[in-house]
């Protein structure tokens, strides 16, 4: 497709990453008739990450279409505290960017335009009119924004910050099962833990990660922190492949309505549409979700595109209160370097109760079930932190 279009496409999908690449490909799937371009600023699809998620986060339906993008399975995974280890039976899953980035350009070709910055996006009666950063034009019905999370006034965060390097050993690592989270490392910076994926018997990714409240990420001190742990387990013979960085939102608090508001119109997906797991980040689920719900909508003009991006959003973040709640006291109710105490005390929970909470499906006695027992922070504190507002006057 050229870049500029003399009639206009259906859908125009800013940016490549994991949401609009659903999309994507649920539309090609369900509504064939329907054209779209999908617009990357960046060299490449999908760019340089990992995505994750749990097995029982998607529905069996979400899963076999999902499937051609799964990279990596394995059948349990590890958690790991000073005072619990546990294993946990349920599936964990990733995709790599790179099968991610091949599929959608099989299936797509010249329907992908990468190196295509779209520097404004106007509204022209029924039209939408995208101007590129070289000047060029593309008119669309709709438009779908999902070029990520940009900070603004109306969302109280925290944030989930990591560098991870992927790395060929030069001997069989023997690791057999994912580690989630290792919060046995030393706690600095905010909640701490190292996250290891075994890719081949000879490839580990081993990720440096925080729940901070800064968004810098210290990216030597984390390289300075992986050789350590590797030196640790003794997986120091090998070569780095690559690495990945990221810096995801972690929900506190806000006001969703006026985030909404802020768009004027433009629909959104993924980060943009603030569509992501509030405690944990993980932002597959629900781009796998809203990707079903776009491909299966009876209309797709702008208009009705923003009203369901809207609507998925906003309902998602007045089902997922309790996790903002818990983000609260996890960064505000207690000393950083003990904040790891938070995911450990939950960690005693039957499993299935784990593997709501990181589906955001919890039930009423779920919640219940996580608020029991010893609490990790001192009761003075959470009643604090529970009864202060949002910036602008709003709780949760």
């Amino acid at each position: 497709m050229s870049k500029t279009t003399d009639r206009p496409v259906d859908i125009a999908l800013i940016g490549g990453g994991l949401a609009n690449g659903l999309v994507a490909w649920r539309l090609a799937e369900l509504r064939p008739e329907l054209s779209f371009v999908l617009l990357e600023a960046g060299p490449e699809l999908g760019g340089n990450h990992t995505w994750s998620f749990h097995g029982e986060d998607l529905t069996p339906d979400e899963l076999r279409w999902f499937a051609p993008f799964v990279t990596y399975r394995w059948d349990r995974n590890l958690v790991r505290f000073p005072n619990r280890h546990r294993r946990l039976s349920s599936a964990y899953l990733s995709v790599s960017s790179e099968r991610f980035r091949a599929l959608l350009n099989e299936r797509f070709g010249d329907r992908v335009q990468t190196s295509s910055s779209v520097e404004a996006v106007e509204r022209e009666g029924e039209e939408t009119r995208l101007v590129l950063q070289d000047g060029a034009q593309i008119r669309a019905r709709a438009a779908l924004d999902g070029r990520g999370y940009r900070p603004g006034p109306h969302l109280s965060l925290g944030f989930q910050k990591f560098l991870g390097q992927e790395i060929e050993l030069a001997a069989p690592h023997g690791v057999a099962e994912p580690t989630i989270m290792d919060a046995t490392v030393p706690q600095d910076d905010g909640y701490r833990f190292v996250y290891v994926l075994p890719l081949t018997p000879t490839r580990l990714l081993i990720e440096d990660t925080y729940y901070a409240d800064a968004a810098a990420l210290d990216r030597d001190g984390s390289r300075a922190k992986i050789d350590l742990y590797r030196r640790d387990h003794g997986w120091l013979e090998g070569d780095l492949v690559r690495e990945e960085e990221g810096v995801l939102p972690i929900a506190l608090s806000g006001d969703i309505d006026a985030f909404w508001a802020d768009r004027e119109g433009l629909p959104a997906s993924g980060l943009s549409a603030a569509l992501f797991h509030p405690t944990t980040g993980y932002s597959l689920p629900d781009a796998v979700h809203l990707a079903d719900r776009i491909a299966t909508l009876p209309d797709h003009s702008n208009a009705a595109l923003f009203d369901a991006t809207r609507r998925q959003s906003i309902d998602a973040w007045a089902d997922r209160g309790f996790f903002r709640m818990l983000n609260r006291l996890l960064y505000l109710a207690g000393d950083p370097a003990e904040r790891y105490r938070i995911l450990e005390h939950f960690y005693r929970l039957p499993e299935p109760v784990v593997s709501r909470f990181y589906a955001a499906r919890l039930t009423r006695g779920d919640k219940l079930r996580i608020l029991t027992g010893k609490p990790p922070v001192s009761v003075r504190s959470a009643l604090r932190v529970l009864a202060s507002r949002h910036p602008q006057g709003a709780y949760a």
